[in-house]
């Protein structure tokens, strides 16, 4: 089952429709979707080589348009829904001494997110809630997503062929390790 994924992943790296599919991965994994873009990024980059800074870029800024989704469903939401239920449990006090911890460190946050495998929709969404600056949320977030895709599509191009051999041999570990990262995020979610 895994290889038949690989393989649809590296057929789909090499298809016309490649980019869009990564925007659209990018884009709602930072406000929903709990699969990280990389798992495209990756076969895209080994695929095509040569368009490696495209590949990167297009992943950088759809996650980011998709970051501001992820904000505003935290800004918009949070007065229907959460604030009442706050407020209900006598936690709104509480909420606003978070808030104003938050958006001191806010800047830092994002970007300790978007570089880590912690699921940066947790961070987008909360970014909202907080009403955090857009401008801080926006530049931590092309900064830190940037640094995380620009550096994968880096390795890949300078050592790719060698390190397609590589995860071809070793395909199950290093899906084993990738799902222990992506637990591992949201097992930090849940004990911070």
């Amino acid at each position: 089952m895994l290889r038949g994924l690989y393989d649809w992943a590296m057929r789909l790296a090499e298809s016309r429709h490649a980019l869009w599919a990564l925007a659209l991965i990018s884009f709602i994994e930072s406000s929903v979707f709990p699969i990280p873009p990389d798992l495209l990024l990756i076969p895209m980059v080994l695929a095509r080589r040569e368009r490696a800074w495209l590949i990167a870029g297009v992943c950088t800024l759809a996650s980011v348009v998709g970051g501001f989704a992820g904000y505003a469903i935290g800004y918009f939401l949070f007065e229907a829904i959460g604030q009442p239920v706050l407020a209900f449990y006598g936690y709104l006090d509480r909420f606003a001494d978070f808030q104003g911890m938050y958006n001191e460190w806010g800047a830092w946050i994002v970007a300790g997110a978007g570089v880590t495998p912690f699921p940066y929709k947790v961070i987008t969404i909360a970014s909202g809630v907080t009403q955090l600056d857009p401008w801080v949320f926006g530049l931590a977030s092309v900064v830190s997503r940037g640094l995380r895709f620009f550096i994968v599509a880096a390795l890949l191009w300078k050592w790719g062929p060698p390190m397609r051999v590589f995860i071809e041999r070793r395909l199950g570990l290093l899906a084993t390790l990738a799902f222990g990262l992506l637990l591992g995020g949201f097992l930090a979610l849940k004990l911070l």
